[in-house]
């Protein structure tokens, strides 16, 4: 059973070898294939080589073009540094006042530099991977973009004190994650993931009227190009879970301090596949092999028989490499453990 047909058998309910590992890999990966992170953010072909290196050392299930949240924002002109081997670093913001919004470039993704370097990169793992792993292209969520392009305290000021502007905002966002994702799509990805980070920042209600009816139309778009939807927003949200289960998401990520069970109920057996969710640092990064495995055991339990497993966020750097194994016994552990157990049957929300 290669990749694709397991992560497709799950998101059926059907019975698989093992659950299938949809762990992010971005800092990690890259030391791991031996690379600068500056090379990882600036050069697909070193992206491509850290997913594949991993895929066939620990048995993660998917390749992925995410590594940072300026793709987009670089295109429209956000200043950013790439330090050797560090972190990006966001030197400016671009809407400083309402009327830059009218001042920004309308961008077409395979014309911007650092949005078709990411669409290279989806386009070279499909060619090395053929179709037998999933390849996931990567896109910011509106209200995230917007985020990055205004700024954390502004654009929580800006949410009470000028909404029909942050309404504008977030259609111009929208319409750029639509354009990106379609473009990877064409370029051979199979799912779109979305990251919302900030979305778990904001009350249930705005998250409602600011975040959710973008996330559906980034989805619907996803899906009428032929590929499923992946949804991640960091944090907890506990006080989300019946909003983001409206989104149209094939896939939902769930950090660590999110209640899989509750979860599990709330989204119900024909909802969207539960993924996730034991804490990344103290677990994975810190924990020893037992831990994990526990750790893995517990979640699969709890979160069901479509459930996909990764930690709760992105596999921290410097994770030792037993851990990764002891999450891929688990894996196999579960998937027999759950052999016996009644199973559902739901299709995905193409």
């Amino acid at each position: 059973m290669n990749s694709t047909e397991r992560f497709e058998r799950r998101l059926r309910g059907e019975p698989v070898d093992r659950v299938p590992n949809f762990d992010i890999v971005m800092a990690f990966a890259c030391h791991f294939a031996g690379k600068s992170l500056t090379g990882f953010y600036l050069d697909h072909r070193v992206l491509a080589e850290a997913n594949l290196a991993v895929h066939h050392e620990f048995g993660i299930d998917i390749l992925q073009a995410i590594s940072d949240p300026y793709r987009e924002a670089a295109d429209l002109g956000l200043e950013v540094e790439f330090p050797e081997d560090g972190l990006p670093l966001r030197r400016s913001t671009l809407l400083n006042d309402t009327g830059d919004l009218l001042r920004l470039p309308r961008i077409v993704p395979e014309q911007g530099r650092r949005m078709s370097d990411r669409v290279e990169g989806v386009r070279l793992m499909r060619e090395r991977a053929g179709d037998g792993v999933p390849v996931m292209g990567w896109v910011e969520g509106a209200l995230a973009e917007l985020n990055v392009l205004r700024g954390d305290s502004r654009l929580m000021l800006d949410l009470y004190d000028r909404p029909e502007w942050v309404h504008d905002c977030l259609d111009f966002c929208a319409e750029i994650g639509i354009a990106f994702a379609r473009a990877q799509v064409e370029a051979g990805a199979s799912i779109i993931g979305l990251g919302d980070a900030i979305a778990s920042q904001v009350s249930p209600a705005m998250y409602e009227e600011f975040a959710l009816p973008r996330e559906q139309r980034i989805f619907r778009a996803v899906h009428e190009a032929g590929a499923l939807a992946r949804l991640h927003i960091c944090g907890n949200t506990n006080q989300i879970l019946p909003l983001m289960a409206r989104t149209g998401a094939d896939i939902v990520d769930l950090d660590w301090m999110v209640d899989l069970e509750r979860a599990r109920e709330v989204f119900g057996p024909s909802g969207p596949a539960l993924c996730g969710n034991f804490d990344p640092v103290r677990i994975m990064q810190r924990g020893t092999p037992r831990e994990v495995e526990e750790a893995v055991l517990a979640n699969v339990r709890a979160a069901g028989p479509r459930c996909i497993n990764m930690p709760g966020c992105e596999i921290p750097d410097g994770t030792p490499h037993e851990n990764l194994r002891a999450q891929a016994r688990a894996l196999v552990s579960a998937a027999r453990l759950q052999d016996a157990e009644p199973r559902g049957s739901a299709s995905p929300n193409k």
